[in-house]
């Protein structure tokens, strides 16, 4: 007989913890090894975790609705199929199953008050009050107090806070702030016009779903993050346009893949990005992270209404129909909730197609931890001038609107402006004998 820790496994850059949403087999049942275990959720995506090796479940450590931290023992895999009676004492990890008791039952023991008034963020008051280093230091980021900080009810293991709660919190305007400023006097609202409180007849109140929360408060986070600033470039792509209607059909026959403009477009971004390694960065504080390694995110619309943004991982490594494969395995996937962790994670530039939804440009917001992103407009056809042999003429031709939103604390208008028109340039000097 032996026994496997169940560890909650890292599940992408940037994530530290995870909530199982829901364990898919019970204590005592067996299971296949590779066979989906628990669900979890994160702040990026849901996803399924399988089993390490054949067994039988015999502890469940974190139960549904709680929050482990990644590396954490999440319950206890017994191999070769033997039964036991008492999981928690006969395991070939008793030592094990013991601390964990305790670190469990310490957590549970009686904390000692806070003394009243007290505000800054220790050690000792973050540990008594379920406050870990990782909230506190959220918290803080957010200029929210300790005091506020106690009276969240905390929905993690133990009444620990987690980020959803912080967030929630947050989305609820922060309701046990010390200080609120006075709010203006309204007109109260005529008793007949009203279903319920705040509703008025002809209205309905909608709960956001987990994801659109996340998004919300990623938007609003990314605002006060980052100074926005965005520029735009129109540009003829006649020619791209003629190319890709010259050879889609071939593509898709030979390929089985669909060639939109956007693989185009990324293509054209990682060239860029290698020219101008400064807007693929991310900052921490004060300092700036240079990325070696170009990781292009494509934001995709999915059918409930959401956005996710897969990323391409070194993009600038694949050609062109490695692109179109990529971006549109990826795409379906999303569509499906299919999507691993990895996929979503790890991007150092995003790409929006407003196109797709017949609009001619707009202003992204920046994709923390990111310091741009592009944003493709619809391509239409106007009247232009055409100058042939230094002689001007007006004909139609294909028109495409690319803007680029930058964060302003480290790429000035310069390095924005020149990535932008680099990009711009390899869209409208395309080969249009390009062998595919």
């Amino acid at each position: 007989m032996a026994n496997i820790e169940l560890i909650l496994p890292s599940i992408g850059e940037g994530i530290i913890e995870a909530k199982i949403t829901k364990w898919l087999i019970s204590e005592g049942d067996k299971i296949e090894e590779d066979e989906p275990l628990i669900e979890i959720a994160t702040d990026k995506v849901d996803s399924e975790i399988p089993a390490p090796a054949t067994g039988k479940l015999v502890k469940i450590i974190y139960r549904e609705g709680e929050t482990p931290k990644i590396g954490e023992v999440i319950g206890i895999l017994q191999t070769n199929g033997e039964d036991i009676e008492n999981p928690s004492i006969k395991t070939g990890n008793t030592g094990k199953m013991d601390k964990l008791k305790t670190d469990k039952e310490k957590r549970q023991s009686p904390k000692p008050a806070v003394a009243k008034g007290e505000f800054e963020f220790t050690n000792e008051n973050t540990i008594q009050n379920n406050i870990s280093t990782l909230i506190r230091n959220l918290a803080k980021t957010r200029g929210i107090t300790y005091d506020e900080l106690k009276q969240i009810k905390g929905s993690g293991n133990d009444g620990d806070i987690t980020k959803e709660d912080l967030n929630n919190y947050i989305l609820a305007n922060r309701p046990f702030r010390v200080e609120q400023p006075a709010l203006k006097p309204v007109r109260p609202a005529d008793p007949e016009e009203m279903i319920t409180p705040g509703i008025r007849e002809g209205e309905e109140l909608v709960e956001m779903d987990r994801m659109r929360k996340i998004i919300s408060q990623h938007m609003v986070e990314s605002l006060k993050i980052s100074a926005h600033v965005t520029s735009f470039v129109e540009l003829d792509v006649t020619g791209m346009v003629q190319w890709r209607n010259k050879v889609k059909n071939l593509i898709l026959q030979r390929e089985q893949v669909k060639l939109t403009f956007t693989p185009i477009i990324v293509e054209a971004v990682a060239k860029a990005i290698r020219e101008y390694p400064n807007i693929n960065i991310s900052v921490t504080g004060d300092k700036i992270i240079k990325k070696n390694y170009i990781n292009i995110g494509v934001a995709t619309a999915l059918d409930n209404g959401n956005l996710i943004v897969p990323v391409i991982k070194f993009a600038d490594k694949e050609n062109l129909l490695g692109l179109a494969h990529k971006i549109q395995d990826l795409s379906t996937r999303a569509r499906k909730n299919e999507l691993k962790p990895v996929e979503i994670t790890g991007g150092t530039f995003t790409v929006t197609n407003m196109g797709q939804f017949n609009n001619v440009t707009g202003t992204p917001i920046i994709n923390q931890p990111e310091v741009a992103i592009l944003a493709i407009g619809s391509i239409k056809r106007k009247p232009a001038v055409v100058i042939s042999d230094g002689i001007e003429s007006i004909g139609i031709r294909d028109i495409l609107i690319l803007s680029l939103t930058y964060d302003h604390r480290v790429v000035d208008g310069a390095l924005g402006g020149s990535f932008l028109s680099r990009v711009g340039y390899y869209l409208e000097n395309f080969d249009i004998n390009r062998p595919v």
